[in-house]
């Protein structure tokens, strides 16, 4: 297993009001699949992803990430974790509106080290990757929200991680726009790299080949197709 989850909790205390945002998930997601986690509004699908993808800490409970656990790592090791094994994808693109998207896709390599000829070389390969080598020199206002999210992409591939987790990646596209994304993340899988999509929507949840729904911090079905 890529990911094994064992009794996750996670609390947040806002004021006098303590939330728990996850109650006791249970859950193992083998390399290379594609999954879907669908919930409405406040389900705990967030936290879950941020959880999975090492950006925050459960309150309780065990994470096995390729058999290391990581439940209780530092900041530091869990930046370490994050840079080598996961890319992101999210809804708002979060890409930088003064950098072209060769910078945008370059810009996770300088925090690694990478000189600056293998930055320009392996940002030039994730961009042909999603078919955007030709606007390589685009700033981000001069593509459209398609392209933009095919950049994020490319950016989320550019260090070579087996796993992808995308935050609501067609939130912000039209129909069109959003299928061709999808396309893109299904060429990923067949590739071998492992998907985790959170989203809301099921025509974008029927692209997975496995779909986990979430309500009140539990899972409450399971589906694989």
């Amino acid at each position: 297993m890529t990911i094994a989850l064992h009794d996750i909790t996670k609390t947040y205390h806002m004021g006098d009001t303590t939330v728990h945002a996850l109650a006791g998930v249970t859950l193992a997601i083998a390399a290379g699949e594609l999954t879907a986690i669908m919930g409405p509004s406040g389900s705990g699908k967030s936290t879950l992803m941020n959880i999975l993808g090492c950006l925050d800490r459960p309150t309780g409970g065990s994470y096995r990430l390729d058999g290391e656990e990581v439940a209780a790592l530092s900041d530091d090791k869990l930046a370490v974790i994050r840079n080598k094994k996961i890319g992101f994808v999210f809804q708002n693109f979060n890409l930088l509106p003064r950098m072209s998207a060769l910078q945008n896709v370059a810009l996770p390599m300088v925090y690694a080290g990478v000189d600056k000829a293998a930055r320009a070389d392996r940002a030039d390969r994730a961009l042909a990757v999603v078919g955007l080598e030709a606007r390589k020199d685009h700033k981000p206002n001069e593509l459209s929200g398609g392209q933009r999210q095919r950049v994020a992409i490319a950016r989320a591939l550019v260090n070579d991680p087996a796993i992808i987790m995308a935050d609501e990646p067609t939130g912000n596209l039209d129909t069109k726009a959003g299928t061709e994304i999808m396309e893109v993340f299904c060429e990923l899988n067949r590739q071998g790299r492992t998907i985790i999509l959170i989203t809301h929507e099921p025509d974008i949840a029927a692209f997975a080949r496995r779909v986990i729904h979430v309500r009140d911090g539990e899972i409450i079905r399971d589906e694989k197709r």
